[in-house]
């Protein structure tokens, strides 16, 4: 019935309002209804005008996630119904894009029995957690999905593997990979605006670029011998939740990730039966009204679904974060403790150290001349190697130097061939820092950071014939220091609610052996035409499922436990110190890393599985949070999603949320006062001592210094009052940090503090 009122309601609303506008004026817009207001206030005077419009105007109707509906409008429509008071919001379909082996024994988890051994009781039914990975599809043949001695599907599980002909269900969904769809009305419509025009009228839930295969098998491939990219990262491919189920919803296409997909794609997951969705997508941050990744994830938490989303890959940037509202797992990335290191030997007998992982015919071990189209003396990009900026005459039998950014890196040596290139070195600039990435390359070519960048630059400079000879040195393990924030990772501070510390964690994200689509090669051109089944990529879309992965062995470690629980046991046990036992360092210039870069620190699951303490989050609180923001209670419902909610309850600021990190900002105010409640999930009579790490600056006082929890389950409060000292809001900075840690013998609990004054903000 519900989804037959907006059908009238849309369709007759256009008939009534524009019966004139033609399909060329038209655009997508996402359409929120007040509960309030929906049949009573519309359904009597529109029903008889349905038949005047046609049914291709209505894309989706929502009803779990959100009250409404995607369409196409005009967008004088598109304003008169922002005019009407049943209406609470319209927005613009908004485009979202992709943020785009060794881990499970970096982490610690390449043996899940052993893992779940510390828990201590009873094994855990990882085959029971089913995560949702909202992507560009699946490749189901992978061995990765193989479901040999999986247990019967979930009888509570709903969703569907749908049939196409290049998608034959019955064969290719099992019990492992149980769920495949596909949601496309909002890209066909963005589509037939600029002329592009998807293949079939159906489109298939299969993978065609790579990157959902990657996705969901690094949250829960089962286990793969002998697996690689073309010899590289050699071994054994596995998920982190290897027994967990894999339901894929293919909502990113050609054009990238379109709002009303994805909104569509949440509510069928969650009415599917998902208890983790993973998202490595985003658009940037907004008032969380306006963000549909936010608002379904609030309507997901409060249906006991955790929510991961990547953090970005606009780092080193301020304040370049996406998926921020405090509800999501907020993901950064790091590395890992494995290179593919490659090598150039210059004319003057230094050698040089870079990444790689090109697997086809080098160059020889005879000096070949390198040449630099230097902007500052060919006043072109030809120093980028764009597409159509090198002069083959320079470029031809030479290995060429290209400066990394603007385009993609594997696309630069393709320019370089085609411009009768034989190699080429990818130097970073001061932007990309001393991080390094290894591509599968088409051409010899090796990746150096910005500090050999610039040694091979004066080299060119100083040298009247200056040559290189490269090499590659396959994979190497045991790489000190690491974790590494990847520079490229996504940075604070939260622009949209600064009291609230993003991101979360970090996890690997560098260099990450998963599976690969048959119908892609591995750097994703269209002129690659290599095959692999297992592919490295790198990117906080890689981090993202690492997280998913975690928060489902969790899940079925604890089936009780909250996502907001889940969250901050991942968070309160994450490390910042590396394999060196130095603070976690920024591949962003080689400085140390913030938490406004790693958050927490980076996952360690052995620990996060008994946490000992947690900071839960209800519903009602995250409710008094979103009261908070100053919105106007249009704006709060379109948010919370519920006919009942009024803001009776609110914080007096946004910090006030149970939140396991803080952030405090300061204002006309120089004391900042929050009260926090921690849940014993540990044993009865445990008792906690706090320690305070608190920079110059600001003092930090808490108070009681000692909590006593009688029972699990007890939930006690602590209040922590913070001062700035006289003067610090003139200073300039890029904010100061400290942390607040509960201790026992068994557990460290451990909250990091971000401090900031308002002119910073």
């Amino acid at each position: 019935m519900e989804q037959l009122w907006l059908c009238c309601l849309v369709l007759a609303a256009t008939a009534i309002l524009h019966p004139c506008s033609t399909a060329a004026t038209k655009q997508t817009y996402i359409v929120q209804i007040n509960h309030e207001h929906k049949q009573q206030q519309h359904l009597s005077h529109l029903q008889s005008l349905v038949s005047s419009a046609t049914h291709e105007d209505l894309l989706y109707s929502y009803s779990t996630v959100y009250n409404g509906y995607a369409a196409s409008l005009d967008p004088q429509h598109a304003q008169s119904l922002r005019d009407s008071p049943s209406v609470l919001g319209v927005y613009e379909d908004t485009l979202y894009h992709l943020h785009t082996t060794r881990t499970p024994q970096f982490l610690g988890i390449n043996d899940e029995t052993r893992f779940f051994d510390s828990k201590g009781d009873q094994q855990p039914i990882c085959s029971d957690v089913i995560i949702g990975v909202l992507d560009t599809g699946v490749w189901p043949e992978l061995k990765s999905f193989d479901d040999s001695g999986m247990p019967p599907v979930p009888a509570r599980w709903h969703g569907e593997c749908e049939h196409h002909k290049d998608f034959d269900a019955k064969k290719v969904c099992n019990k492992k990979l149980i769920g495949a769809r596909k949601f496309y009305n909002g890209y066909r419509m963005a589509a037939s605006k600029i002329g592009e025009f998807i293949n079939e009228k159906d489109p298939s839930p299969r993978d065609t670029e790579g990157h959902g295969t990657h996705t969901s098998t690094t949250a829960a491939g089962g286990q793969v011998a002998n697996a690689s990219l073309f010899g590289y990262a050699s071994g054994t491919a596995r998920g982190m939740a290897v027994h967990a189920r894999v339901a894929s919803y293919k909502v990113c296409w050609k054009l990238g990730c379109f709002g009303s997909d994805i909104l569509a794609a949440m509510e069928k997951a969650i009415q599917d039966g998902v208890d983790v969705l993973s998202m490595s997508l985003g658009g940037g941050s907004g008032p969380y009204h306006h963000d549909i990744v936010a608002v379904g994830a609030f309507k997901a938490i409060e249906k006991g679904v955790f929510v991961s989303c990547s953090a970005g890959n606009a780092g080193p940037v301020k304040s370049s974060l996406a998926n921020v509202a405090p509800w999501i797992m907020t993901v950064g990335a790091g590395t890992l403790d494995r290179d593919f290191p490659a090598y150039a030997l210059l004319g003057n007998g230094k050698k040089v150290t870079g990444e790689s992982s090109y697997s086809g015919k080098g160059l020889g071990d005879r000096p070949v001349e390198l040449v630099y189209h230097s902007a500052k003396r060919y006043n072109t990009s030809a120093n980028l190697c764009l597409p159509g900026s090198l002069d083959p005459e320079l470029a031809r039998g030479k290995v060429v130097l290209c400066d990394r950014g603007i385009n993609p890196r594997v696309e630069k040596g393709v320019v370089v061939k085609e411009a009768g290139g034989i190699g080429m070195i990818l130097a970073n600039t001061a932007a990309s820092g001393e991080e390094l990435v290894a591509d599968s390359h088409l051409l010899p070519a090796i990746a150096v950071g910005s500090k050999v960048g610039d040694e091979i630059r004066e080299y060119l400079k100083a040298e009247a014939k200056p040559t290189t000879i490269l090499s590659f040195g396959g994979t190497v393990l045991g790489v000190k220091p690491s974790p590494v924030v990847a520079a490229f990772s996504s940075r604070g501070p939260n622009t949209v609610t600064p009291e609230i510390l993003k991101p979360d964690v970090i996890g690997p994200g560098v260099n990450i052996l998963a599976g690969w689509s048959g119908a892609s090669g591995p750097s994703g051109l269209k002129l690659d035409t290599r095959k692999t089944q297992y592919n490295i990529m790198s990117g906080t879309s890689m981090s993202c499922p690492h997280i998913s992965g975690l928060a489902a062995l969790l899940k079925a470690a604890h089936p009780k436990w909250s996502p907001s629980a889940i969250k901050s046991a991942l968070m309160t046990t994450a490390y910042i110190m590396d394999n060196t036992n130095s603070s976690l360092g920024d591949a962003a210039g080689g400085q140390l890393s913030t938490p406004f870069a790693h958050g927490a620190g980076h996952v360690d699951p052995h620990k996060a599985i008994s946490p000992g303490l947690v900071y839960d989050i209800s519903t009602s609180e995250y409710i008094a949070f979103v009261c908070s923001l100053n919105y106007t209670m249009k704006q709060v419902k379109a948010i919370v999603n519920r006919p009942d909610v009024n803001c009776t309850r609110k914080f007096r600021d946004p910090g006030q949320l149970n939140y396991p990190s803080f952030s405090i900002v300061f204002g006309k105010s120089r004391v900042v006062r929050y009260t926090r409640k921690l849940t014993n999930v540990g044993s009865a009579g445990d008792v906690y001592d706090v320690a305070v790490e608190a920079p110059e600056g600001v003092v930090v006082d808490v108070k009681p210094k000692r909590l006593v929890f009688k029972n699990v389950g007890d939930r006690l409060r602590y209040t922590v009052t913070f001062v700035s000292k006289k003067g610090m809001n003139r200073m300039r900075h890029d904010g100061v940090f400290g942390s607040i840690t509960w201790k026992n013998v068994k557990n460290q609990v451990r909250s990091p503090v971000a401090f900031s004054w308002e002119q910073n903000v």
